[in-house]
């Protein structure tokens, strides 16, 4: 098996800067850090009590199907400082409870998703 990581990223690691202060990670799509489409979705779950630094956050580009989502490859584990670098808007809610979930509308702001319900795992 080839762990080389060949996705070639929307922005470099030179480009990325400090915009928050947090180690904490989450999951973003691929449709955010290789093809550079702003947020569109993002909700944060509960975290368990994993060993790892997780916010909760997940990062969506809005249009990303099941199928998609379902291919592991198309999404990774990032800091959610470098998702903040791809789409700065996201800053401001990043202090939401767990349970809540925002979408872009149609003036491109992000909103709070009043009709997302968390999924049950």
């Amino acid at each position: 098996m080839n762990y080389q990581n060949k996705k070639k990223y929307f922005l470099s690691a030179d480009q990325i800067v400090q915009f928050i202060d947090s180690n904490e990670g989450c999951i973003a799509s691929d449709r955010i850090t290789v093809d550079g489409c702003k947020v569109g979705f993002m909700y944060r779950e509960e975290v368990s009590g994993s060993p790892y630094p997780d916010s909760g956050w997940r990062f969506m580009a809005g249009d990303e199907d099941e199928e998609y989502m379902d291919n592991a490859d198309n999404h990774a584990i990032y800091l959610v400082n470098t998702i903040c670098n791809y789409d700065p808007d996201i800053i401001p809610f990043l202090h939401s409870p767990p349970g809540t979930a925002f979408i872009r509308n149609e003036r491109g702001a992000l909103v709070l998703d009043k009709e997302w319900e968390e999924p049950n795992e």
